[in-house]
């Protein structure tokens, strides 16, 4: 038997763009000699589709979509993700169409409620996984967390029935699995472990199709996978692009392994937020980029990501020295912007900021000088930053990492103007490391940038060791307590001073106010600000 996976990158709510790259795929893929066709979960309307499943044509016009997409299959079937609405419930559903129509459909039995999914909000589970017989050969349809029963999943997520358990007793020739699972830094590996012991509990080969691209926040990153009980994994499809590949089950060996699957480390976080980058500009209408360059690391990430996703020739780059930017903050920023090939100009704020304090000074006078006078060089940029962004039609990158976010050393209105937190979700030391992994062929980033230190450059001689602990410190506690929700005890316990996981827990709590004003940041870890965490802004829990 000859499969066809066709991993495609689909936009939510784009039904008549993301039907033609079904159907090109099918085609394409038919020509090749496929069998059977298999599309990735919801793949018709995007996932997740969140609430657009409440507007009242939603459903029906993707059942119409469904129902024109089947009409042009012939005699190799298309399994396809898709909504469907049986006796007023929604359900997350696998399409088998051929010779022109719909020929089962299966619903998805486990819906996820936790971390980023809320599928309980929108889906009725399926009582029961479906099984399809098929010229004499049984075949198991499952879609995403059908398979995930038995894995590492939160105590939340917990599930009391085991799809795969009603399947591996059908005696199954092929389990098919149609997934939209997003990607975070480890998942690839989770997920390969996933699939070999689906095929080891049910004794066939297990063809999981993955979807690809980024919607909104989170990143789907590819990564199909042909799995045989006995001879292991027989295809890996290309990570972070789409792909079809057609793959022979009857060779029972090794038959298709992209040589861009399942990158690891940092090559895998630098495919993610360049696909995530690019994908959240173009589906949203953007084909150039802005950001501020402050000579700094964060933003010379930023940028040189920037240029990979969108050409060098799409980003433009704006220096906005104050009267104290440093001359090496100013020269960075130049070096950055011609290794780049960007567009690159210069503001200077003196004067920007120079009227709002002669507008506020009859209000400050008799008062001292504190961070409000240093934020407002912050928020001038933020001003012409965002005016630029609107005279340009070009999409505004904010550039601070999830250390200094998580703390909240960063300015409401100023440096967190934009629309697209690129770098949100990555650790201030994570910033470096994929600094010098960018530069592992050719010196994107100005050595200089990276060996400083860092500052904010709000006051003279200012360096983010004033007012924080070293990163590498503040990184293992917000990593401890953001991420793995451990207490302040626990955090101790692990050889943390108290006086500074006191200090830096209380930061965290104190800034959610402004987390949740932030622009949407691409989830590249297993717990983002955002999506993922939702935290109230005014709590008194102190643990």
């Amino acid at each position: 038997m000859k499969i066809g996976i066709a991993q495609i990158n689909p936009t939510i709510g784009d039904l008549k763009g993301n039907c033609t790259q079904i159907l090109e795929a099918y085609e394409g893929l038919v020509t090749e000699g496929a069998d059977l066709v298999l599309a990735p979960e919801l793949a018709i309307c995007g996932y997740p589709p969140r609430d657009l499943l409440f507007k009242s044509h939603f459903i029906s016009d993707v059942q119409e979509a469904l129902a024109l997409l089947a009409s042009k299959t012939g005699t190799t079937p298309l399994v396809t993700g898709t909504v469907i609405q049986d006796d007023g419930a929604c359900y997350n559903a696998a399409a088998w169409c051929e010779n022109g129509e719909i020929q089962t459909l299966a619903r998805k039995s486990l819906l996820p409620t936790y971390d980023v999914f809320d599928e309980t909000r929108y889906f009725k589970p399926a009582p029961a996984p479906t099984l399809h017989e098929w010229k004499g050969k049984k075949i198991g349809l499952t879609i995403c967390e059908d398979i995930w029963a038995q894995s590492d999943l939160p105590k939340t997520a917990r599930y009391q029935a085991d799809p795969l358990e009603k399947l591996a007793a059908a005696n199954l020739d092929y389990l098919l699995n149609l997934s939209a699972s997003p990607w975070h830094a480890g998942k690839a590996g989770q997920r390969e472990d996933l699939v070999r012991a689906a095929a080891e509990r049910c004794n066939c080969p297990v063809i999981y199709c993955n979807a690809v691209g980024g919607n909104d926040e989170l990143i789907f990153d590819g990564g199909s996978i042909v799995h045989h009980p006995q001879q292991g994994i027989l295809a890996g499809l290309a990570s972070f692009q789409a792909e079809n590949a057609l793959i022979d089950l009857s060779k029972k060996k090794t038959s298709h392994i992209s040589p861009h699957y399942n990158p690891v480390g940092m090559a895998a976080i630098h495919k993610a937020l360049v696909l995530g980058l690019r994908d959240y500009a173009s589906k949203c209408g953007f084909d150039r980029v802005l950001l501020g360059l402050s000579g700094g690391i964060d933003s010379a990430v930023v940028c040189a990501l920037a240029a990979e996703a969108m050409g060098p020739e799409n980003v433009i780059g704006i220096a906005l020295p104050s009267a104290i930017s440093s001359e090496h903050s100013r020269s960075d920023a130049a070096d950055l912007a011609q290794r780049l090939g960007i567009q690159f100009h210069k503001i200077p704020i003196n004067e920007t900021v120079a009227s709002a304090e002669k507008a506020l000074q009859p209000l400050f006078k008799n008062l001292p000088v504190d961070v409000t006078e240093e934020n407002l060089q912050a928020r001038a940029r933020g001003l012409l930053l965002m005016a630029l962004s609107n005279k340009y039609s070009a999409l505004l990158l904010t550039t601070g990492n999830k250390s200094e976010i998580a703390v909240g050393y960063c300015t409401l209105y100023g440096d967190m103007c934009g629309g697209l937190a690129v770098i949100s979700d990555l650790p201030k030391m994570k910033v470096y490391a994929l600094a010098r992994h960018l530069n592992s062929e050719a010196e994107l980033i100005p050595l200089n940038t990276i060996e400083k230190p860092p500052s904010a450059e709000l006051r003279l001689e200012q360096k983010d060791s004033d007012s924080l602990p070293p990163y590498p410190v503040l990184d293992g506690i917000l990593q401890r307590y953001v991420e793995a929700g451990c207490s302040r005890a626990e955090i101790v316990d692990a050889g943390y001073e108290r006086e500074t996981v006191d200090a830096i827990v209380r930061l965290v709590d104190l800034n959610e106010y402004k987390r949740q004003q932030a622009a949407p940041g691409l989830k590249i870890t297993p717990l983002a600000f955002g999506i993922g965490r939702r935290i109230p802004i005014v709590q008194k829990y102190v643990h």
